[in-house]
């Protein structure tokens, strides 16, 4: 009979079954693993339908399945998430390698620490059911036993070779990360405590709010050279405009003189915001490669302002550091912009140019597809004006700007005109020219324009369907 009815039961409920029969040791185990197989991107179908159900099992209800992670891992990094990075971006100070932590923990599993960890994943079984203010409490004991243990491996005694101590932690980039973790984890509580003073969204980052800034900064464990970058970014993450980090700087510095910025701690503001503006631009002409344009125009203004607030704000000489990394900044979104811009004069030509009628079948379309990509890189050199001056794309961008116009107006009005005496077999064809035309009409002159010409369009066509009727 138990084999009958395990033969009834669905997959599923065997499944469950035996993930319910396992113990806590094993269950914990297999949900670290199905955790980690889901950040690698492994048969994430699989892993997260079994993690689910044994998220359930462990909680003792199917009612709650709101997410959650006992990961030991997971706990002990997870104060470092403001500052991580995808693992293809290159870190400034202040961020981290999220691909750094899998490295550092197997580490602290297997040298650093492998009492204490071994007691806390024992501990966050034990409290599994228990409050988030015990669990916090193991998590920052551990998190202060592993800052000391990165500590001693950075730091080791005398006799003990530092570089073959440090290359057992993991690849170089790991080894790169590892002070900064253990600095971020050894002063856990002084940002906590810093990023309650930070208000949710600082618009205004004027003289008050810089002031008080550096007044919530001077704390010993925030003004290390390690730490300092770390409370710059939890500032950055609330600012409307990023690159206004700089002003603490210039505060501090007591002038805009980029040698005299450079001598302060916070000379490492502008060294930040320019690595970000860079990004952005990094980010920006990826998206133009792949031709996804939907959120070009937020970016496009975020590093044009950035640049124009780091050169109207900063005395920068053209021939530093800095100088050189901003010149690079607006060479390379110049060029990523250059190529895309000069194209679109082209592409709407193929769209809207009046073939001669033997070129044309009664079964000719025009690619929707296509006069939707044409009008959103219409719109891209329309936003690229606004810009164009502060990123070296003036004079070409305002030249396909006023080539666009004359080209569009002219065709769709002759289009308009093509449609009162055209051959009956072409008519549907050059209709949906006239269509695309209009749809560029909007976007270059405006939505009165383009009804005008609408009408103009539907007005030709009524001219077009009367005519047979007056010969009959």
């Amino acid at each position: 009979m138990q084999i009958i009815g395990r033969m009834s039961q669905t997959p599923t409920e065997r499944l469950r079954e035996y993930l319910a029969q396992l113990p806590p040791q094993s269950q914990a185990l297999l949900m670290r693993e199905f955790e980690r197989a889901l950040e690698r991107g492994d048969e994430v179908a699989v892993a997260s339908f079994v993690l689910e159900e044994l998220r359930k099992i462990v909680r003792g209800s199917e009612e709650d399945s709101a997410p959650r992670t006992d990961d030991p891992a997971r706990l002990m990094f997870r104060s470092l998430e403001p500052f991580l990075i995808d693992n293809n971006q290159q870190p400034r100070p202040g961020q981290i390698r999220r691909a750094s932590l899998s490295s550092i923990w197997q580490w602290l599993v297997s040298e650093g620490i492998p009492t204490p960890v071994r007691e806390f994943e024992a501990d966050l079984i034990r409290l599994r059911k228990g409050s988030a203010v015990e669990i916090d409490a193991l998590v920052r004991k551990l998190q202060a036993v592993a800052a000391e243990a990165i500590d001693k491996v950075i730091n080791p005694e005398p006799g003990i070779d530092r570089q073959r101590a440090m290359a057992r932690v993991g690849p170089p980039s790991a080894v790169e990360d590892l002070p900064a973790i253990g600095a971020v984890l050894k002063n856990r509580e002084a940002l906590e405590t810093f990023d309650a003073k930070l208000s949710s969204n600082l618009r205004a980052f004027g003289d008050s709010q810089v002031t008080s800034m550096i007044a919530s900064l001077n704390v010993p464990a925030l003004q290390t050279p390690t730490m300092l970058p770390f409370a710059l970014t939890m500032i950055l993450a609330h600012l409307t405009q990023p690159w206004q980090i700089v002003r603490l700087a210039l505060k501090v510095a007591g002038s805009d003189d980029e040698i005299r910025v450079a001598a302060t701690p916070y000379g490492v503001a502008v060294t930040m915001a320019i690595h970000d503006v860079a990004q952005l631009t990094a980010d920006l002409r990826d998206e133009i490669k792949r031709g996804h344009y939907s959120n070009v125009a937020e970016k496009l203004k975020l590093v044009h302002d950035g640049v124009r607030g780091l050169r109207t704000e900063l005395d920068i000489r053209s021939d530093s550091t800095w100088g050189k990394r901003l010149a690079a900044i607006r060479v390379d979104i110049s060029n990523a912009l250059k190529s895309e811009i000069e194209s679109v004069p082209g592409r709407v030509r193929r769209l809207l140019r009046q073939r001669p009628d033997k070129e044309i079948s009664a079964n000719s379309r025009i690619d929707q597809i296509e006069v939707d990509e044409a009008a959103a890189l219409i719109d891209f050199v329309a936003i690229c004006r606004n810009y164009a001056s502060e990123l070296a794309i003036n004079e070409m961008t305002l030249r396909t700007y006023s080539e666009l116009q004359q080209y569009v107006e002219k065709s769709t009005e002759a289009l308009v005109q093509s449609l009162r005496g055209c051959d009956p077999r072409v008519r549907p064809f050059r209709h949906m020219q006239a269509l695309a035309a209009i749809r560029f009409c909007e976007v270059l002159f405006g939505h009165d324009y383009a009804q005008l010409m609408r009408r103009a369009v539907e007005s030709a066509m009524v001219v077009v369907d009367r005519k047979p009727a007056r010969a009959g």
